[in-house]
């Protein structure tokens, strides 16, 4: 059995309102969880925190963390990631690193004053980072893909294996201008067949018209995505912060009505709170 916890759903940045309560407000944080092995943890956003109070103040942490890109809204949740302020905790980071830092060069510099009052090696628990793009590897029982993903920069997206199920996340994903059925065959890879795809749906269409660079994707071309893919669940992801609740209810009910010539099994809005269960 794999299970899929959302803590962070939102794009951009963390945003607070009365009508963004169903959703939530906090930027990306998705953590999967089998029968067996530690927690993989998608993206560092803000969501990273109220995954932290599940855990006793006195426990250590042991996981690993698969990160998209080092884009602020998935990066800042780390520092308040109460048990990695404990003794005895460990976090393993992969990701990107850019054509200038490494991986654990970037948090050096933002985790860091004057930009935050602790650096990363200050953290109590151990913060291992590894450097990966189009890469595979073994986290425990789970079979790790990573692939390049277009956005604005090197951005990764993730395809984990575990216990027989499978779930793709691309969180952050531009779509080509002019053309959008085309999809990028890295893409398709990760999401291919897939039981769960995690994807990048910030925009209406015509949002996008007016933002068309800004590196993400209309909730119809993430619709192109999962039918091309053959994914069997479709969860629509990364909202943006200006799309309140009502808003999400009625593009979702959009987007499943699209849906239903497509081949999709089923198509979900992400909110804080959402578990997914795979058995």
């Amino acid at each position: 059995m794999l299970t899929i916890s959302f803590y962070g759903v939102r794009g951009s940045t963390p945003c607070s309102s009365p009508d963004l309560h169903r959703y939530g407000g906090n930027t990306s944080c998705v953590v999967v969880e089998g029968e067996d092995g530690d927690p993989i943890v998608f993206d560092l956003g803000t969501g990273l925190r109220p995954f932290g109070e599940n855990f006793q103040q006195d426990a250590p942490f042991a996981g690993t963390a698969l990160l998209t890109h080092l884009h602020w809204d998935h990066v800042q949740g780390l520092p308040f990631f109460a048990p990695i302020h404990r003794k005895g905790s460990s976090l393993d980071i992969y990701g990107p690193c850019s054509d200038q830092q490494c991986l654990s060069e970037a948090f050096d510099t933002f985790l860091n004053p004057p930009f935050f009052p602790v650096h990363c090696s200050e953290l109590m628990g151990d913060v291992n980072f590894h450097d990966v793009v189009d890469d595979e590897f073994q986290i425990g029982p789970a079979r790790v893909v990573c692939r390049p993903v277009p956005h604005v920069g090197l951005t990764n997206g993730y395809r984990v294996e575990w216990g027989g199920k499978s779930v793709a996340y691309m969180s952050d994903h531009q779509e080509p201008v002019g053309n959008p059925t085309d999809v990028a065959d890295s893409v398709l890879e990760l999401a291919d067949g897939v039981d769960v795809l995690i994807h990048d749906a910030q925009f209406t269409e015509a949002e996008f018209a007016e933002r068309p660079h800004w590196g993400h994707c209309s909730i119809r071309y993430a619709l192109e995505v999962a039918h091309q893919a053959k994914a069997k669940q479709l969860v629509l992801f990364h909202h943006d912060p200006m799309h309140h609740d009502d808003m999400i209810d009625q593009l979702l009910a959009e987007a499943q009505e699209q849906a239903s010539g497509l081949n999709i099994g089923s198509v979900v809005a992400a909110s804080e709170g959402l578990k997914l269960t795979l058995d």
